[in-house]
């Protein structure tokens, strides 16, 4: 096990008999970290707009080819089931989330991705070719926008915009989600100005 360990750096050896924590675990420690930052300055503005709107809004981070969804705040009036609970994961194919991370991939990541993946779908809206999910990426970059539409559930619809670090680097992003018959044509415009806000703090000019 301690071999197992050191090679992944989670440990390395001091001695004979002896092994200390290893520099892994000091880059674990500041990506949990990050995360924990981006968590604390968004969930105000996160409470803000779903005080605005009165649906709920997720934030989620990117974890290799899945988005990983650390708050949530809940509508208290959806009749939809939503798939990805807070703390749960999904294929970023699959969430407006994920393909924001996916848009800011080169076309050789995301054509790596769908190749290690295979593009799962779970609805027939699903975007399940590589031509396919390519097309909406490009309207993504152009926009700042990804939408989610009952691609992974059906009558349930997403979208989201990206929040950037002081790099330009996209670090997370927020989501709005809502049964279908309820999405309005002003939430991209109110998210972008919550997630500009939100990257604003995070040092992003």
């Amino acid at each position: 096990i301690l071999a197992a360990m050191g090679h992944s750096r989670l440990v390395q050896r001091h001695d004979a008999n002896t092994y200390i924590l290893g520099i892994r675990l000091l880059e674990l420690g500041n990506i949990v970290k990050s995360r924990l930052k981006i968590r604390d300055l968004a969930l105000p503005s996160m409470r803000e707009l779903h005080e605005t709107i009165g649906e709920a809004i997720n934030l989620g981070i990117r974890d290799d080819d899945e988005i990983i969804y650390l708050e949530r705040t809940s509508s208290g009036r959806s009749l939809v089931r939503v798939v990805y609970l807070l703390g749960g994961r999904a294929p970023l194919h699959l969430t407006s989330l994920g393909k924001l991370f996916l848009a800011a991939d080169s076309a050789q990541a995301v054509s790596a991705y769908a190749k290690r993946t295979g593009l799962p779908g779970k609805t027939p809206y699903s975007l399940s070719t590589l031509a396919a999910l390519e097309k909406d990426l490009e309207r993504i970059r152009q926009s700042d926008v990804a939408y989610d539409n009952e691609e992974a559930e059906l009558g349930l619809r997403c979208v989201a915009s990206p929040i950037r670090n002081d790099e330009g680097k996209i670090v997370a992003g927020l989501s709005i989600s809502a049964p279908t018959d309820r999405h309005s044509l002003d939430w991209p415009t109110q998210l972008k100005a919550t997630t500009e806000h939100i990257s604003r703090a995070l040092g992003y000019v």
